[in-house]
Formats: C-alpha cells, sequence, structure tokens
C-alpha cells in the first residue's frame, strides 16, 4: 500500500509529541512492507527531499514566505505548499492508496488531495482546541475547532490514541462511534538509552547528589508546569536536595519563570530550553521522579518515555495519562491542578527509593508489552486496508472514474463514513 502522510512537523522538527508520533508510525508501517510518503514543513538547514529509514520525506516552505498575520494564515499557505506538491508527487509516481492527515494544521492538503485523486482520506486527531483550552473562547480558536470537525467530516475513518479522546471527539464533533478508531501511541525503548560521550549533568549545571525531578514537554498552560513549580517549596521541605528541571520550549516559559522568581526559587529550578535527545535520555537517566502534571492530556506519551528508561514517574490523574499509569502498581497519581497533590505524590516517591524503583520495573515491562509501535503499526495497517479494499471505495472510484468531473466535485465522505459520491452538506455545528 502507497501511502500519504501529512504532519505539520516532523523531525528534526519537533514541537511536540506529533513529530516523533509520525516518524515512529511511518518506520514501522515500512517495516510492515507500506510505502511511506511523509510530507512536511521545511525548517532551516533541512534537506528538501530525503529518505529517512526506508520513509521518502519531502518538505516545503509555505507559499510567499515571510512575516505572517498569524499562525493560521501560516497554516493556510503551507496547506497550499503541501497540496502543490502531494499532487506533483501523484501526477509523477502515480496515485496514492490513501492520504493519511494529522490534525488540523494539514487538513486544506489532506481534503484537496482527497477530492482532486478521488483517494481515501484517514485523519489521525491528536488534540482537540475545546480540549486544549477547556472551550472555545474567541475567534481563533473557534476557527480551528470547525477546522478540526472539518477534517473528521471529511476524513473516512478517524482514529484517536486513548479512551478519553474517543469520548473527547464523540462529545466535541458529534462523531459516530462508527467511525472513530482508539490506536494508542507507542515507544521504542533503544531511542531513550544513554550514550556513551553524551552530555553530563555537570555541563548543565546539576550534580549527581541532586534529587531530579524532571518534566520535558511543550511550555502551555495546558500541561500543568505551573502545579510543579507551586509544589516545589512544600518538596524543599522535606528533601533540600531536590532540584527540578523544566525542559522545553513555549508560550508559558516567561510566566513560569517569573512566577520561580517570585518564589525565589531560582536556584532550585532549572529552564534549559530546547533540549537534544542526548541530553533528554541522560535526565531520564539521572531523574529521581519523572512528573507530568497535565491539565489536558490527549494521551502522554512522555510517561511512557519515563516508562522505559526505568524512572519513577507521576502524572496526573487526566486524560490519556489517567489510562497508562495504574496509581501504585506502575506509578502514582495527582489530582489535576492541585499542588499539594502533586507535592504529597513526589515526595512518597523521593522518601522510599526501593519503592519507586519496583514501581519502575512494573512500568518498564507494562511499556514494553503494551506500547510496541511494531504492533500499532499492524493495526494502522489492517485500518488502511479495510479502507482501501473495501466495497465502497471501490464503488467510490469505479463511478467518478466514470463521470470524472463530477466525481471531483462530489466525492465528500458523510459523516459515517459510509462510501457515496454525492454531495453533502456539512450538518451545522451550532
Amino acid at each position: 500500500m502507497r501511502i500519504l502522510m501529512l504532519s505539520w512537523e516532523f523531525p528534526p522538527l519537533n514541537v511536540g509529541g506529533l513529530a516523533q508520533h509520525v516518524f515512529e508510525l511511518s518506520r514501522s508501517l515500512v517495516k510492515a512492507d507500506c510505502q511511506v510518503t511523509v510530507l512536511t514543513s521545511q525548517s532551516d538547514d533541512l534537506p528538501p527531499h530525503e529518505n529517512m529509514e526506508g520513509i521518502e520525506v519531502w518538505r516545503v516552505n509555505p507559499y510567499h514566505g515571510g512575516r505572517e498575520r498569524d499562525f493560521i494564515d501560516w497554516t493556510q499557505r503551507l496547506n497550499f505548499a503541501l497540496l502543490a506538491k502531494g499532487a506533483a508527487l501523484s501526477n509523477k509516481q502515480g496515485k496514492y492508496d490513501l492520504v493519511h492527515a494529522h490534525d488540523w494544521l494539514v487538513a486544506y492538503a489532506g481534503s484537496g488531495l482527497k477530492h482532486i485523486y478521488t483517494t481515501p482520506l484517514l485523519a489521525t486527531i491528536h488534540a482537540t482546541e475545546f480540549g486544549r483550552n477547556n472551550g472555545l473562547h474567541n475567534p481563533e480558536q473557534r476557527s480551528i475547532g470547525d477546522l478540526e470537525w472539518w477534517l473528521t467530516y471529511e476524513a473516512w475513518k478517524v482514529i484517536c490514541c486513548s479512551r478519553h479522546m474517543e469520548e473527547e471527539l464523540q462529545h466535541v464533533f458529534q462523531l459516530p462511534a462508527d467511525k472513530i478508531e482508539m490506536i494508542p501511541n507507542g515507544i521504542r525503548p533503544e531511542a531513550y538509552a544513554v550514550t556513551a560521550g553524551g552530555p553530563t549533568l555537570e555541563s548543565m549545571g546539576l550534580q549527581h547528589e541532586d534529587q531530579i525531578i524532571f518534566y520535558v514537554g511543550r511550555l502551555v498552560r495546558e500541561k500543568g508546569v505551573q502545579v510543579v513549580i507551586e509544589a516545589l517549596p512544600a518538596i524543599l521541605g522535606r528533601f533540600p536536595q531536590a532540584k527540578l528541571v523544566i525542559a522545553g520550549t513555549g508560550p508559558h516559559a516567561e510566566q513560569l519563570k517569573n512566577r520561580t522568581h517570585a518564589l525565589g526559587l531560582e536556584g532550585k529550578i532549572h529552564f534549559p530550553g530546547y533540549i537534544s535527545d542526548e541530553m533528554r535520555n541522560e535526565l531520564y537517566n539521572a531523574a529521581a521522579v519523572a512528573v507530568f502534571p497535565s491539565l489536558y492530556e490527549p494521551f502522554g506519551i512522555v510517561a511512557l518515555e519515563a516508562m522505559v528508561t526505568n524512572t519513577p514517574v507521576l502524572v496526573s490523574a487526566v486524560g490519556g495519562l489517567d489510562e497508562i499509569v495504574e496509581h501504585e502498581i506502575d506509578g502514582l497519581k495527582a489530582y489535576p491542578g492541585d499542588a499539594h497533590s502533586v507535592a504529597e505524590q513526589i515526595c512518597r516517591l523521593l522518601a522510599d527509593r526501593e519503592w519507586a524503583e519496583d514501581l519502575a520495573v512494573r512500568a518498564y515491562a507494562k511499556a514494553q508489552r503494551t506500547y510496541s509501535w511494531d504492533k500499532i503499526a499492524r493495526r494502522t495497517a489492517e485500518i488502511y486496508k479495510e479502507i482501501i479494499f473495501s466495497p465502497a471505495n471501490k464503488r467510490w472510484q469505479e463511478e467518478t472514474a466514470e463521470c470524472p468531473r463530477e466525481g471531483l466535485a462530489t466525492g465528500t465522505r458523510t459523516a459515517t463514513g459510509a462510501g457515496t459520491v454525492k454531495k453533502q452538506e456539512a450538518p451545522s455545528r451550532r
């Protein structure tokens, strides 16, 4: 099967967890005998075309590059470029069997390629604007929410990564249950092994005797980093050697640093910014606790990262994190947004290192057993086959071949995912 994968980010351009998800899924699909082409955005010093572990990768710049009015403007111009490159590849190399679009940022390109080439569209929704913001509160959020809904409407099937997200898609977008497939994220343990000659703790201003509490991820409100900062004074009262490392970048960074200053915690909290994979692995290896205090989390792949590095993990009992970690079996949970609860649970792990290590051992075994990328890729490939070789898709191909001009204008999928070439107006959301 020839699959065209659309994602606005792809390694080495890593903004969030989506880039790593698309890379690991794609490389595992290649091992499962799929031909995978990834279309993504260009970044400085990256080649426009390369082969990465069997994945054909094409990178494009948004049309009319330069200063954009806002992120949505940039996204629209990126979609024009993705659509043009996807069309050029289809014309030169032949039509793809399926287009797999990841999140709203590539919705226009995915839908355009679907209709131009009568190619089934599959969407993975990694998060929703409604969930990130606990509602839609301004025009930009409503615009993104509408585009997310439209992508799920255009798609034949919609993949999500947790039962929490499955319920959210049904609630927010009124998606029928038979259109949704739940497939979790995965983890590849060897990608998180410490390598010789990598960065040292000393080079990061840390000491081996420090009791490191480690967070890595985007610095945005919904990740809840502010909660662990508020929890730190209570932790230091019992464990003066504790130090909090907050790795990552994002719009919330300055606010977090200002709060650190207000609490007088400058020497106890480190903000290394964006870190390399090698530095990330070293910090996981050295950390006494990995903490992910999210207020909203569709899945939480960082919890799996901690688990495969044998790092005791504390998560908030929310979303996908609540499904991954079993409290007091393979990790600990805290109440979302509750600094006292976060402090209490971190102190339990710091106070009983032998118990914490037992939790980490069980977590490692669980991650290996349940979240294998090869298993996830096989399940994804099965969905590809169900769509590509379905009677509905065959009928769609035949009818549009007989009347191509009409087919290009009327190939919209119904909201239930059943095959049709009859034009259907999207139902109103409001």
